[in-house]
């Protein structure tokens, strides 16, 4: 299963209910009326509600089976950690870190564990990790709970509301995107998150010099990307004859990776900086 924003999951039965408390041996379920939150103090289900307007979406939200500690993690670091994107402010990213460190976009983290590792590894990086999948959530808060990283934090719902409402031209260090959903069939390839379109509004809030970071094990994909990043004006590759980067140390092989490469199936990671152009006039999307 990839470790990624949206790749549909296997259908799941229907819970009817959610944990309400933990006794010792006891498992008790309570079973919620019709229009009550999953996690009242949790990610709302649809935090943007129809305020913005209806477009193709590069995700699939996915309500899987959320694990007693997922849901206790939930409960607990959502007010603390926990972040719905829903439009209608603007972040103050020093603010949400409680620090000036520099930070990184990451879109779609699966269950979160490369996530979590690449925050215990470089602790004066922030991670602002945003994902639609419950219990990916739940357990990436259980992660930096656990390990003691203060410096994630967990958005839930649509990256290109938050890019485009929510954050402020040149406030991001850098943007990654591992493993997303490939749509490989042609009908759906308009539904890849990785177009023009994306990247134009990516680049107005990112700093010049920020690194876009993408990997993937699906070819097709990965061609498309090295072309659309290629061709874009606001964007250069790192590697100096072009094409795909090596592996870079700082990104922890996933479990999912791994599953794909005994296969024989090939990972490509693309490592593209933000370009800054001179007496280019600065756009907002």
């Amino acid at each position: 299963m990839s470790d990624s924003l949206s790749t549909p999951d296997a259908p799941q039965p229907a819970t009817g209910g959610e944990w309400s408390s933990h006794h010792p041996g006891v498992s008790v379920r309570h079973t919620r009326a019709k229009g009550e939150p999953r996690f009242p103090d949790g990610p709302k289900a649809d935090p943007a509600g129809s305020h913005f307007e209806r477009r193709i979406r590069s995700f699939q939200p996915r309500r899987s089976r959320v694990t007693a500690g997922q849901a206790d993690a939930l409960q607990r670091l959502w007010p603390k950690w926990g972040l719905d994107i829903d439009g209608q402010r603007t972040l103050d990213l020093p603010e949400l870190f409680g620090n000036d460190n520099p930070v990184v976009l990451e879109i779609g983290f699966g269950m979160g564990e490369a996530t979590a590792q690449m925050a215990a590894a470089d602790p004066g990086t922030n991670i602002l990790a945003v994902d639609v999948h419950t219990p990916g959530q739940g357990n990436l808060l259980n992660l930096a709970d656990q390990g003691g990283m203060a410096n994630v934090r967990v958005a839930n719902g649509d990256a290109i509301i938050l890019l485009r409402e929510m954050l402020t031209p040149d406030s991001l260090d850098g943007l990654r995107v591992f493993f997303p959903d490939p749509w490989p069939k042609k009908r759906h390839h308009k539904r890849r998150l990785i177009q023009p379109e994306f990247l134009t509004l990516a680049a107005t809030r990112l700093k010049p010099g920020a690194i876009v970071h993408c990997a993937t094990d699906w070819e097709p994909y990965a061609e498309q990307m090295l072309e659309v990043l290629t061709a874009h004006p606001d964007f250069e590759n790192t590697q100096p004859g072009g094409g795909f980067a090596p592996r870079p140390e700082f990104r922890p092989l996933t479990r999912f990776e791994g599953q794909g490469l005994d296969k024989g199936h090939v990972v490509n990671d693309l490592l593209f900086r933000r370009v800054q152009h001179h007496n280019h006039p600065s756009t907002s999307a």
